[in-house]
């Protein structure tokens, strides 16, 4: 008896992993097809082997289209420089919420950031938009990068603090007591312990970034662009299959990355535990 709801949990899991993944995998598998069509792989005459059937000319044309490798390298230049600005900003604002005293106060910073985490991506980007043209600023590179950042501030701060506050304040105790400066008390004790927080933060923000078209959308102007805009754009115009072809790619990416913050993460935690220990005695001999 004990064992019927965990089958029926299982099942569930398998059914909405489906669900998820078949419309993916359906088009990374056309995205092979020889002809034009999504439908061409199925009027080929079945007499006809799978390698006949099937071509890599799709990726072959996404590679030689000029715009749309500029428009890739655009994107992936967003999402790290985004990541990155968002990642430090949002780790120093994780900080000043876990240093704030005031019970009250702490709570109204960590509803101030919550607010851009539920709130619509139509509604962030319509703010954006109307921001930007009121004070004259033009949109491209330097409006998409500043919206990437602000959305992505409050994830960061969302993977900080809780590792901040898992954090035991007598590790900053004792580096004090052994005469650290408050630079140090940083730099060797706070930040090596939040290192996992942190690093999740950055792949959170920069996934996010790599993804986002609503708030991307709204920002951009003539001549700028980045994959999710133009795969939108041009899926518009007609079904491409390079478009297959480069979302399979995206799809291949976002499973590398994941794979990377796994073991990354898994290191930097085995680390964080065996530095636990002597993190405050350190601080003293530096």
């Amino acid at each position: 008896m004990d064992n019927k709801p965990k089958k029926w949990s299982y099942i569930y899991l398998v059914f909405v992993f489906i669900l998820m993944y078949a419309p993916i995998f359906y088009l990374i598998f056309y995205s092979f097809n020889k002809g034009d069509y999504m439908n061409a792989v199925e009027q080929e005459n079945l007499a006809k082997t799978i390698v006949e059937v099937l071509s890599l000319r799709h990726y072959g044309d996404m590679f030689a289209d000029t715009r749309l490798m500029e428009i890739l390298v655009n994107t992936f230049i967003v999402a790290l420089l985004s990541s990155v600005i968002a990642t430090l900003i949002g780790t120093f604002g994780a900080l000043g919420v876990y240093n704030t005293k005031r019970r009250g106060t702490k709570n109204l910073l960590l509803s101030l950031n919550n607010v851009l985490m539920v709130s619509p991506d139509v509604i962030i980007g319509a703010s954006f938009l109307i921001f930007f043209t009121m004070i004259g600023m033009s949109l491209g590179f330097g409006s998409v990068v500043l919206s990437h950042i602000a959305f992505s501030i409050p994830i960061v701060v969302l993977m900080v603090l809780p590792r901040l506050n898992e954090m035991n304040p007598a590790l900053i105790d004792a580096a004090r007591d052994l005469g650290a400066s408050n630079y140090q008390v940083l730099s060797r004790v706070v930040l090596p312990y939040a290192w996992p927080g942190i690093l999740a933060g950055f792949f959170m923000a920069i996934t996010y970034s790599l993804d986002d078209f609503a708030v991307t959308f709204f920002v951009t102007g003539n001549g700028f662009s980045t994959l999710s805009v133009e795969i939108y754009s041009r899926a518009r115009q007609g079904i491409d299959l390079s478009i297959n072809a480069l979302s399979a790619l995206m799809f291949l990416l976002s499973l590398l990355l994941v794979t990377i913050y796994y073991f990354i993460s898994n290191y930097s935690m085995k680390s964080s535990k065996k530095k636990r220990g002597g993190a405050a005695g350190m601080v003293v001999h530096q």
